[in-house]
């Protein structure tokens, strides 16, 4: 008797057509999104103070200089908890920015990327370190409020600006799973047998579904642990 937690053994032709039939599924799904990506550059924009404040590696500095002198900024806007050391930092927000690497495909279509933290910039910073990450990282904890208005203060948010000149205006935000933007293990996972394992997938009956808290393990988010494995120190204290 085959095993109920793997799929149905078939020959080779009734697997090309079931994945015959799933494909037409697939190229509907891909040219939705794109109908989707085509009315998101369509959305109106709102002006934005290009003079808001950030602090950066160098002290303090503005939304508008965070562009890099280039036309568009994509910012990621990273949780803080203030005072909890490194095990105790979002790990949805680790997750997301831990995929954040190559970033000159996005500079060669005159787009810069840069992770606005909602927490001070000196303790965030040293997290930064500690992760490994080289994105440009900034703290807008001074001006969250106003950059994130109307917005629930707290919340990783993903939001798309542009340049004019001198002038700024955001043209997109999402959070939540609109965030999954920035991760490619997610995309992976739904492709497999057992997709991403988590209870609220709708999966056969003895499907593998044990991953409740999908981004920690043990007391930390996943990421951290192959940090802390290779001795790197994740005090975020000023003494560090």
């Amino acid at each position: 008797m085959q095993d109920r937690s793997q799929p149905a053994v078939v020959d080779r032709a009734a697997f090309q057509a079931a994945l015959d039939a799933l494909r037409v599924r697939e190229k509907a799904h891909t040219r939705e999104g794109d109908a989707i990506a085509a009315a998101r550059r369509r959305l109106p924009m709102v002006e934005v103070d290009p003079g808001t404040a950030l602090t950066g590696p160098r002290g303090p500095l503005t939304l508008i200089d965070a562009f890099e002198g280039r036309r568009q900024l994509v910012a990621y806007y990273f949780m803080w908890h203030h005072g909890h050391p490194a095990a105790e930092q979002c790990e949805g927000c680790t997750w997301v920015a831990g995929q954040v690497g190559e970033l000159s495909y996005l500079h060669s279509r005159d787009i810069t990327f840069a992770v606005l933290c909602q927490g001070p910039y000196a303790e965030s910073a040293r997290y930064r370190d500690f992760m490994g990450w080289r994105m440009p990282w900034y703290s807008a904890e001074e001006s969250v409020d106003t950059l994130l208005v109307g917005r629930q203060i707290g919340l990783f948010h993903l939001v798309c600006y542009l340049r004019d000149g001198d002038r700024v205006f955001e043209t997109y935000w999402t959070t939540g799973r609109g965030a999954e933007a920035m991760d490619y293990n997610y995309a992976l996972m739904d492709l497999t047998a057992y997709g991403r394992q988590e209870p609220w997938e709708d999966s056969p009956p003895g499907w593998p579904q044990d991953w409740g808290t999908h981004t920690r393990v043990d007391g930390r988010p996943i990421a951290q642990w192959s940090r802390i494995e290779a001795g790197r120190s994740d005090d975020l204290t000023a003494g560090s």
